[in-house]
């Protein structure tokens, strides 16, 4: 197999911090949370991140950036030993650090400091964009991409650059492969390089309005820079894609709600990446989207362990959106969690209905799916029909389901223990008697609830009908017909 093209990231470092806790009651002397029980984390943020995202990926890093001296950089330093090579060109002012205090996960206040900016560039600097095979530039509009903008306009005639701007940054160079602006930050670009008329134009038929400005902007930004592609990030709706004619959207995977801060890293690091070993920018931004969405489902900045207090460790979960995560989030709200479970081989119409019945009793369905190996010692050798990966991809499409997690066990006791539901759902067709994990769930005030379940519905019995020929088919349905 081969190894991961090495990247080359240009672009202004930052240093995070997280101070996450929970709120529940307002100040006695102000309209304002009160945050208690915070955990501190910190974390490169920025350039660095985007550098530590494409680390993560098996690359070889460089990241050119300017840190300058102080705690806030001798730690950025600290956290970057052994994932990138930095070359640092000269800092004025201080590094700049940015705090979010969040309670349930949700950011309520940002404090900014740090007014550093790149004060010029280095033989060092200019040789590595040079030769550089494939270059990310993360512009913070912090100077270090002007600093080296001259070098930057030469590197993009011979090899991939991705460009992720920023409204306080200049242009990207002419040349550049990819530009990857939010849809807000597309909106600002497109205002600048060409006055936009009073409420955008027309929206052509059926379109949504969001997509046809994202589309508008992108063309505009690809004349105005000379730019040979941009993709417009959607959030939870994907990415937008244009080389100027007829975009290409590139949906998210799956919903995945959550924080969302660094997503825009990840998408750049990957899209960067990918072209680096060749892709072309569709599979690029495709193989970027997907990343993006995965990184918020497990947890978004809050998943990423750098050097932070200790925290428990995440669930294990073969979801893509975190089942554990999903349940804290749901309950932290005062909301209802709940818990459905079994084989799901061969997906129909009674499953469907029971599912559809439990998320309506709730905020949240989470689906506990029987491993193949687990399957196999319940049903036989000869199942399961589907694979689980299958199973899981089926189950997920339904939009009455939340999260699906994967259990090896004979029974889901063990998930259970992790999710605490408020409810486990069954068909009822089950007798409480069958259900052993019941006195589980009702240890911790859970309760068990038998939902009406279509009669005539059976996984093995449509395996038997597909096993038979179709004149067996045909003499079956002519018994039941009464002919």
């Amino acid at each position: 197999m081969t190894a991961p093209a090495p990247l080359l990231v240009v672009g202004d470092a930052l240093l995070d911090h997280d101070l996450s806790g929970t709120a529940d009651r307002l100040a006695p002397d102000a309209p304002v949370p009160v945050v208690h029980g915070a955990r501190r984390g910190t974390r490169p943020g920025g350039a660095a991140l985007a550098a530590c995202f494409a680390a993560a990926d098996g690359r070889d890093v460089t990241l050119v950036t300017a840190l300058g001296d102080g705690e806030a950089a001798r730690t950025l330093r600290r956290l970057l030993h052994d994932r990138v090579r930095i070359v640092e060109i000269p800092l004025t002012g201080e590094l700049a650090c940015k705090t979010r205090i969040l309670a349930q996960g949700v950011p309520v206040l940002r404090l900014d400091d740090g007014d550093g900016r790149a004060a010029g560039a280095t033989d060092e600097a200019r040789e590595a964009v040079g030769a550089a095979s494939a270059i990310l530039v993360a512009d913070y509009g912090r100077g270090t991409a002007d600093a080296l903008r001259d070098a930057l306009a030469r590197a993009a005639r011979k090899v991939p650059v991705v460009w992720d701007p920023h409204p306080r940054g200049g242009p990207p160079v002419k040349g550049t492969r990819l530009v990857t602006p939010s849809a807000a930050e597309a909106r600002t670009f497109a205002a600048r390089a060409e006055e936009v008329t009073a409420g955008g134009g027309a929206h052509g038929d059926g379109a949504r309005p969001e997509l046809h400005h994202a589309a508008e902007d992108a063309r505009k930004l690809i004349r105005s820079w000379g730019v040979n592609s941009v993709a417009v990030t959607l959030g939870p709706d994907g990415a937008l894609l244009s080389h100027g004619d007829a975009p290409l959207l590139v949906p998210a995977p799956h919903c995945a709600p959550g924080d969302a801060c660094g997503a825009g890293d990840r998408f750049a690091a990957t899209a960067a990446g990918l072209l680096a070993d060749g892709a072309l920018p569709e599979k690029a931004v495709h193989g970027a989207v997907h990343a993006a969405t995965r990184y918020v489902s497990d947890g978004g900045a809050a998943g990423l362990r750098h050097d932070q207090d200790p925290a428990p460790p995440a669930p294990e979960t073969d979801s893509h959106l975190d089942p554990g995560l999903l349940a804290d989030r749901v309950r932290s709200r005062g909301g209802t969690v709940v818990a459905a479970g079994g084989c799901f081989d061969l997906l129909h119409a009674g499953h469907v209905a029971l599912l559809q019945e439990a998320r309506r009793i709730g905020d949240c369905l989470i689906v506990c799916v029987n491993s193949d190996a687990s399957v196999r010692r319940r049903k036989g050798a000869t199942r399961p029909l589907v694979p689980v990966a299958d199973r899981v991809r089926v189950l997920r499409a339904l939009s009455c389901v939340d999260a699906v997690a994967v259990f090896d066990e004979d029974t889901p006791e063990r998930l259970l223990k992790e999710l605490r539901p408020h409810i486990w759902a069954k068909g009822g067709d089950y007798a409480l008697a069958q259900l052993p994990e019941a006195p589980l769930v009702g240890s911790w005030g859970g309760e068990v609830v038998l939902l009406p379940y279509l009669d005539g519905r059976s996984t093995t019995e449509l395996a038997a009908k597909a096993a038979l020929d179709p004149v067996e088919r045909s003499v079956g349905r002519a018994r039941a017909a009464g002919r």
